[in-house]
């Protein structure tokens, strides 16, 4: 596929028995077989307030995103379980696409607000998630699905950052990047063409705070597990003191005069969507 071929795509949710299973394929070939959802399930969130997106070129299936409803125990919301791209057509956006449009489906069902999860150390998620989308991060999860055998996970604890987004906030847009340098909660250095962490700060009391973290966390891992071990023990001891105080992840950039690094921007939380007891 081509840059020209973008605007072909076309988005529809799926909602019939063919139309999973072709989508449970995908997911085997995006994770493992073990790792999909199978077709009962999804078959079940559609028919209770759930609904599967399918990203189509040329009518073949290229990516999807499966929601279900959420509650917990105070306000209902739309979970966000998954999002996949066929492998040959990465890099085109597609994801974005079918988020906007998971958004728009959400509001017209009444939702007003979409959570998920994703791994803080893959950048091009948080990237997507914060930077482009405008979601937050107050949350951090430890080791959420146990030990996980598939290709992107296995070897490491699936630590997670929680997402909200919530559908009618003006405030939930694209920003326009970090321009101050503020100070790091973790020192780095870079060898072998990779990133290393050095020293932690949990000392700092300004509103903003700039978390470090590798933009190539896969390749890192292949070059030296125990490395991508010690970026999950930093960052999740830094994550969870801060959230604990009150900030939260707001964007992630690329570092100006580091290309090997990214930074969370995390900021003090003033007012959000919901306040705990709401």
């Amino acid at each position: 596929m081509k840059k020209d071929d973008v605007s072909s795509i076309i988005i529809r949710t799926i909602e019939t028995i063919e139309g999973l299973e072709a989508v449970r394929k995908l997911e085997e070939l995006v994770w493992s077989k073990e790792e999909a959802v199978p077709v009962n399930q999804t078959m079940a969130a559609v028919k209770n307030g759930g609904f599967v997106l399918g990203a189509f070129f040329e009518k073949q299936l290229i990516g999807f995103q499966y929601s279900f409803p959420g509650f917990d125990g105070k306000r209902s919301y739309l979970c966000s379980h998954s999002l996949g791209i066929h492998p040959e057509f990465r890099k085109y956006g597609i994801g974005e696409k079918l988020k906007w449009v998971q958004k728009e489906t959400a509001a017209a069902k009444g939702y007003d607000l979409i959570t998920w999860t994703y791994d803080p150390l893959e950048t091009v998620n948080g990237y997507l998630n914060l930077h482009k989308l405008g979601a937050v991060c107050y949350t951090y999860l430890e080791n959420v699905y146990g030990e996980m055998d598939d290709k992107l996970n296995a070897g490491i604890p699936s630590d997670r950052f929680l997402v909200e987004w919530v559908i009618n906030d003006s405030k939930n847009t694209s920003k326009s990047g970090i321009e101050n340098e503020y100070p790091l909660a973790i020192s780095t250095r870079t060898e072998d063409g990779f990133l290393i962490p050095e020293n932690i700060d949990l000392n700092h009391s300004s509103q903003n705070i700039l978390v470090p973290v590798p933009g190539n966390f896969q390749e890192l891992k292949r070059y030296n597990l125990s490395l991508g071990i010690v970026w999950r023990e930093y960052t999740q001891k830094v994550f969870t003191h801060y959230f604990s105080l009150g900030w939260q992840a707001v964007d992630l950039v690329k570092d100006r005069h580091n290309p090997l690094q990214y930074n969370y921007l995390l900021q003090r939380k003033e007012t959000r969507g919901y306040q705990d007891g709401d």
